[in-house]
């Protein structure tokens, strides 16, 4: 046996075996690129038509060298400002989509996802928690975020949200190691740089914010409680207070980075105005709480659940859940519990936070089984092991295999999806959740007037009919506001008077869902005609 360990040793400290062997996150990034871009799952990525409105924003900016200052899409908002406030991901998507196709759009969706999940991997082993434990917590926050595995840039706030957490935790956590250096807390001060590149991407910079602000109420609760009766506390005392100063600081830097977007102030105004309009709130679908029959939803149960027991059973010292963690905990659950779309950042948060504590009680008591009385064979996994396999994840530096996958799933999409003669890349909107054969009707024919769909059918109708066709409504609620949403909402629930909302807007052709209650008024409905049905969607047009 101790020939054996010897050898391991001497092979895991060896360059070479640093560099070539990936280790267990390198291979959750893997997974999750392949998976993700070249299986169905990357049809699943471009569930949400908002991804087209993206795209053809990004073109938009690239064809004219500018950012749209009015809505370009929709004859009911022609003219009307608009807040492009994602306009980084339109410009990288729009691109991707001109050179490689939806394959491109899906790519990036992919990488970023990898990025967040193995990166969340890397952060608990980082901070103790064994591989095991890690790996179970990961691929439960992977499940409950499935729900919005969507090509959309609010994937980008998830790996930003698992930055923020790496660069806070382990700037303020005393003695912290990462491998064999000491992580600086200078390194915060990259914040507010990476601050201007989040906020130009997606509005979840605010979760930044907010982090921060805890971490700084946690540094500040510290060093007002510690007392100043021994050394210990004294020295305590100081670097809690020197955190504290260094958060605000770094806090006030990264809420200045925030105004350096295309609307300064107005960019908060205006998203402020659209969190706390109760309306669009109450609403749109992924805003709504969670519904616990889903899948999805209970997996971030079951890490309710862990975290309710990882809180009442930590009685470890060194693993002591302090103000911090516990504000972290309430942040994630209050924001997971109170819209679906939360769920896949609040699930990150609450992994992180009880990782090492579960990972400890995990240890604990497999070393009271493996040691009771002496005598009794124990036939689980040797804590020992699992020591020893977290040293040897710790010393994977090259992470060759990440870089090597990014570089082969790039080529495979800008070469058309294409291996050889394998076709592994075909990312498409799926005709079972699109209008697609009824969008290829329209296109086909020169219909009179803007075209009325489903809210959430808006964003492919621009993708497949943008410049030559307008919509009269998409999925951009913040542009349409709370007045025009209730008109278009009496009409998709034939509401009385729903007829005037066509006649306000002039709709020239109405692409419905086959068996919706519009369908059915419609079709006994003299002033419209039924021109073209299938098994997804009917088109009626002025007689």
């Amino acid at each position: 046996m101790a020939i054996g360990y010897s050898f391991g040793k001497e092979n895991a400290d060896s360059g070479w075996f640093r560099w070539l062997i990936p280790s267990v996150g390198d291979l959750i990034f893997v997974a999750f690129v392949g998976a993700l871009s070249c299986t169905a799952l990357s049809v699943r990525l471009l569930e949400d038509a908002g991804t087209g409105w993206h795209i053809r924003t990004g073109q938009i900016i690239l064809a004219n060298h500018a950012i749209p200052q009015v809505d370009p899409f929709s004859s009911t908002m022609a003219g009307q400002r608009w807040f492009a406030w994602e306009w980084l991901y339109d410009l990288v998507a729009g691109h991707l989509e001109s050179v490689a196709g939806l394959n491109g759009v899906t790519l990036l969706t992919a990488i970023v996802i990898a990025a967040t999940f193995s990166g969340t991997f890397f952060v608990l082993r980082r901070n103790g928690t064994n591989f095991i434990v890690s790996l179970i917590l990961v691929l439960l926050a992977a499940s409950a975020s499935t729900l919005h595995f969507l090509a959309r840039p609010h994937v980008f706030s998830w790996l930003f949200t698992v930055i923020w957490f790496s660069l806070l935790d382990g700037a303020t956590v005393k003695n912290f190691k990462f491998g064999s250096a000491r992580l600086s807390r200078g390194q915060l001060w990259v914040m507010p740089p990476l601050m201007v590149l989040w906020a130009n991407l997606h509005g979840g910079f605010l979760i930044g914010l907010i982090l921060i602000g805890i971490y700084w109420i946690g540094a500040s609760w510290r060093w007002l409680r510690l007392k100043e009766d021994r050394i210990e506390d004294v020295l305590d005392k100081v670097r809690a207070g020197k955190q504290a100063r260094q958060l605000a600081l770094v806090g006030a830097g990264s809420l200045a980075a925030t105004f350096v977007n295309l609307y300064g102030w107005r960019l908060h105004d205006h998203i402020y105005h659209y969190l706390s309009n109760r309306f669009l709130m109450d609403h749109i679908d992924e805003f709504q709480s969670p519904n616990f029959h889903g899948v999805a939803q209970r997996c971030f149960a079951i890490l309710l659940m862990l975290t309710f027991l990882a809180l009442a059973t930590n009685r470890d010292t060194s693993r002591r859940v302090g103000t911090t963690e516990i504000l972290i905990v309430l942040f994630a659950l209050y924001s997971g519990l109170y819209a679906s779309r939360n769920i896949p950042v609040s699930a990150v948060l609450l992994v992180l936070v009880i990782g090492p504590t579960i990972s400890t009680a995990t240890l604990q008591t497999m070393r009271r089984l493996s040691n009771r009385d002496h005598t009794e064979p124990y036939s689980g996994v040797s804590p020992l092991f699992l020591e020893r396999m977290q040293k040897v994840e710790l010393r994977r530096r090259g992470h060759l295999w990440c870089i090597g996958a990014t570089v082969l799933a790039v080529w495979i999409a800008f070469h058309g999806g294409t291996l050889g003669p394998n076709r592994l890349m075909d990312a498409h909107f799926s005709s079972s959740r699109f209008p697609v054969k009824a969008v290829d009707y329209v296109k086909n024919r020169n219909q009179a007037g803007p075209i009325l769909a489903p809210d959430y059918w808006g964003g492919y109708l621009i993708y497949r009919l943008y410049p030559e066709r307008k919509v009269v409504v998409d999925d951009r609620h913040d542009l349409y506001g709370e007045e025009f949403l209730k008109a278009y909402l009496a009409f998709v629930h034939v509401e009385p008077n729903w007829k005037r909302f066509l006649e306000d807007r002039s709709v020239g052709c109405i692409i419905v869902p086959r068996e919706s209650a519009v369908a059915s008024i419609l079709a006994v409905t003299s002033s419209w005609r039924l021109v073209y049905s299938d098994a997804e969607a009917d088109v009626y047009t002025r007689p």
